[in-house]
């Protein structure tokens, strides 16, 4: 078959991959489950052994190809969604953007994982894990799937989550500091509010006040600023009487040096104010000259620069679960935009370029790192 006949189908069929999985409404227990069912039987349909289970009653898929020992690559990825209109599960094409909620975030870099976990289980000179999980945008941080994984011994030397990074190499992320925060008023009727103190009007201050702290004015080699959100407000049981309570949720994202101890108490020193911490993550960190990331940044048309194409993510993501672990990751992922919005979408021809550049990378490694069984970390 020539190769640019190859090249094309290829591309169909990543495109019509990603088109399935985004019609799995993964914002549900149900779509998540028949989703997860649906990734295991096409990679078995193409003789890739997958073992599943469920950790925290979320479905977790594996899936080991190549080499028995040697340098090890995990290819990690989630089908899980933030939640969506019933239409965004309706795939959609105009030129070449694919429309759809997980478009980007990130159906389809999965889509294209897993073309590229079939490619590469014909090669026997590196290990290569295909790890999928359904729990990566839940707001709690216990029994997540990755972790789970991590703990089976699902590791290696070099982990790759296919975050949207538009094609760059996301070697830092932001943490995450995602605040409950209850804030106390006096209660009044609603016809006579200067007798009371309004809560959410004081909530809303509070909030003004974080945005104001000198954290967030403070900026790094790869971000302008931390990310401050409010994400939730619940406050007021009544038209007609002025709310002694309101709670907000804030989602602060810092940057890689600041210290969420020192952010706390700084929120914590809010007056009429009680706090709680739901999530909290640390920042991700991979060195650029990681020869892992150098290779990758070589596969993507670098000059040996990773500097060139290396990015800050400000939003996180399960790398850190392999971080923890000892296993250098980065984010990786295709190129769109809108995700967690309403208009999402993947370029469909970087679902090839992706896929490609995947299976590029691990044909490299042994070629320019070597195959010794001692890179392996696990």
């Amino acid at each position: 078959m020539p190769p640019d006949v190859a090249v094309i189908l290829a591309s169909v069929q990543e495109q019509t991959l990603t088109e399935r999985l985004i019609g799995y409404q993964t914002d549900t227990p149900e779509g998540v489950r028949a989703c997860a069912g649906f990734v295991k039987g096409w990679l078995e349909a193409r003789d890739v052994e997958v073992k599943d289970g469920t950790n925290n009653d979320a479905p977790v898929l594996a899936a080991t190809v190549g080499a028995d020992t040697g340098p090890t690559v995990v290819l990690h990825g989630h089908l899980d969604v933030v939640p969506g209109h019933a239409e965004q599960f309706h795939p959609r094409v105009d030129g070449d953007r694919l429309y759809g909620r997980g478009a980007y975030d990130m159906k389809g870099a999965l889509a294209a994982m897993m073309c590229a976990t079939r490619d590469l289980a014909e090669q026997s000179a590196v290990r290569v894990h295909f790890l999928c999980v359904c729990d990566e945008e839940a707001d709690s941080l216990e029994a997540r799937g990755s972790d789970y994984l991590v703990e089976r011994g699902y590791v290696g030397d070099f982990a790759i989550t296919g975050e949207p990074t538009d094609l760059h190499i996301g070697i830092q992320s932001k943490g995450v500091l995602a605040l409950r925060i209850t804030v106390s008023g006096k209660a009044a009727h609603g016809s006579t509010p200067w007798l009371g103190d309004n809560a959410i009007l004081k909530a809303m201050d509070v909030f003004r006040q974080i945005e104001s702290m000198p954290f967030a004015r403070e900026s790094s080699e790869l971000f302008d600023r931390p990310s401050i959100s409010l994400g939730r407000v619940l406050g007021g049981d009544a038209f007609n009487k002025v709310p002694d309570c309101c709670v907000i949720d804030v989602d602060l994202r810092y940057l890689p040096g600041q210290d969420p101890r020192a952010l706390l108490r700084d929120v914590e020193a809010l007056p009429d104010t009680q706090v709680e911490v739901v999530v909290h993550r640390e920042p991700a960190v991979v060195e650029r000259d990681n020869p892992y990331v150098v290779t990758l940044a070589e596969v993507l048309g670098g000059d040996g620069a990773p500097e060139a194409i290396s990015i800050g993510r400000d939003g996180a993501s399960d790398i850190v679960s392999f971080l923890d672990a000892g296993v250098p990751g980065v984010e990786f992922g295709t190129v769109g935009a809108g995700h967690h919005g309403p208009e999402e979408w993947v370029s469909i021809a970087s679902l090839e370029r992706y896929r490609r550049a995947l299976v590029e990378f691990v044909d490299a490694i042994p070629k320019r790192l070597g195959t010794a069984p001692h890179l392996r970390i696990a």
